[in-house]
């Protein structure tokens, strides 16, 4: 048994992506900067979109005292993962299952989706430079600030409402097309393959539609908005979308997805999971994300990067939902020793579940033993992080690990820990973990 820390404070990276908020309004920047990340300064004329935790090649953290790569440091202490956990995930390596980051949008993201497994591999091998591993990217998204996303197609009643309501939107659609689409909407069943067909041809026609008749038709609709003339069964939540992005993104097909896809308003504490073949996008707000261990993203609008409409259209589930099918619902993270401050996010797939842990003014909360390795970042307050460290010669000792706003630090399989709120205002951690059963 080595007597190096089984919790130890961890350097994460950012990402400057120009959908980022800017400057101290980036919750990203916020914490970078009160962590004191090497070398690490906000500039209020740039965009700070990301703050990664995680092992994944592209931009790894690192261990604060060492400066090690941490997927080094766990390949040498296979303890901190756990034997289940490296045979269940192959992770011999050190790379951790999950990737977790802090997301700070000001500007959209990308129309997109994310590759299952298999496709995955394939796209890796055909295209490297672009799928840039062979991991599948199931992700959840949980808000710390009041949160917009596009989240899957909207229940084929809805979409077919606005093909009534939207003649600039039924224009880019070819009216077999649109004729079929109309006589299943009625009825719909999202589980009949008849219907996802349908759903599949309405959307490959739009996604697919000449560039200048795309510019023109969004540009007489943009044009109506802004001159005020709203047509029945128009949504004014939608209208103002579809202007805010017309203003991030002019011309764009991706705007057309706003009366296909779901629009979602979050408020910090609710989340939403995205399968492989969901489609999606990002439109405002700060977040907590959670993923597979994967940056593969297949990309068709709302962006200047390369748009893979082929691959994404032919990836896609099409499966038209309310968007409550996407609502991760939270539970109490319950144990016999442990106060009711820790709430957990717990999607349907084994890579990675989220605790949001709150304490109030000086308490304490204890989190017993989980069988695989977590991360955990401090978004609020300050406090200490303690546990019983085992020693070489078996003895134990316990350690204590001053935290604060902005830190990051590894937990190890199989180790309990208390968390202690020395902060007036109080103590919020988000901890993402990884176990096998």
């Amino acid at each position: 048994m080595t007597e190096r820390p089984s919790v130890f404070k961890l350097v994460p990276t950012t990402q400057q992506y120009d959908w980022g908020k800017v400057g101290k309004s980036s919750k990203v920047a916020q914490f970078a900067a009160a962590s004191q990340i090497p070398g690490f300064t906000i500039d209020e004329g740039m965009p700070y979109a990301e703050l990664w935790m995680g092992t994944h090649p592209k931009s790894p953290s690192r261990v604060r005292s060492s400066n090690e790569i941490l997927s080094e440091h766990l390949t040498a202490q296979s303890e901190l993962i756990g034997t289940q956990v490296i045979e269940k995930f192959d992770c011999a390596d050190g790379n951790l299952p999950f990737l977790f980051k802090v997301l700070s949008i000001e500007k959209a993201l990308s129309i997109q989706t994310h590759p299952d497994k298999e496709t995955a591999e394939i796209l890796h091998a055909q295209q490297p430079d672009i799928y840039k591993d062979p991991n599948h990217k199931p992700e959840m998204a949980l808000a710390i600030t009041p949160f917009r996303a596009l989240c899957g197609f909207r229940p084929l009643p809805d979409i077919a409402k606005y093909l009534n309501s939207t003649p600039e939107f039924k224009s880019l659609i070819p009216p077999l097309i649109a004729d079929d689409f109309s006589s299943l909407s009625d009825s719909a069943n999202p589980t009949d393959p008849q219907e996802k067909i349908t759903l599949k041809n309405f959307f490959v026609a739009l996604m697919t539609a000449p560039e200048e008749e795309v510019k023109s038709k969004l540009l007489a609709l943009v044009t109506r908005y802004k001159n005020g003339r709203v047509n029945k069964g128009e949504d004014d939540d939608v209208v103002q979308l579809v202007l805010r992005l017309d203003g991030q993104f002019p011309g764009d097909v991706g705007i057309f997805c706003a009366f296909m896809l779901n629009y979602v308003h979050m408020s910090p504490g609710e989340a939403i999971f995205l399968g492989a073949g969901e489609p999606h996008a990002y439109i405002s707000g700060d977040c907590m994300e959670c993923m597979a261990n994967s940056d593969n993203v297949i990309r068709a609008g709302l962006t200047p990067k390369l748009r893979d409409v082929p691959n994404l259209v032919s990836g896609l589930t099409y499966i038209a939902s309310p968007p409550t099918k996407h609502l991760v619902i939270p539970h109490s993270f319950r144990f016999p020793a442990s106060p009711l401050s820790s709430t957990l996010y717990d999607p349907p797939i084994p890579e990675f579940s989220v605790v949001q842990t709150k304490i109030s003014s000086e308490k304490t909360e204890a989190h017993p033993p989980l069988g695989g390795p977590s991360i955990v970042i401090v978004t609020e307050g300050n406090g200490q992080v303690k546990w019983v460290q085992e020693k070489a010669n078996k003895d134990t000792e316990k350690e204590t690990l001053e935290i604060g706003l902005g830190d990051v630090f590894f937990i190890g399989a199989a180790i309990g820990v208390e968390f202690v709120n020395s902060d007036k205002d109080g103590l919020v951690l988000y901890r993402a973990f990884v176990e096998t059963e």
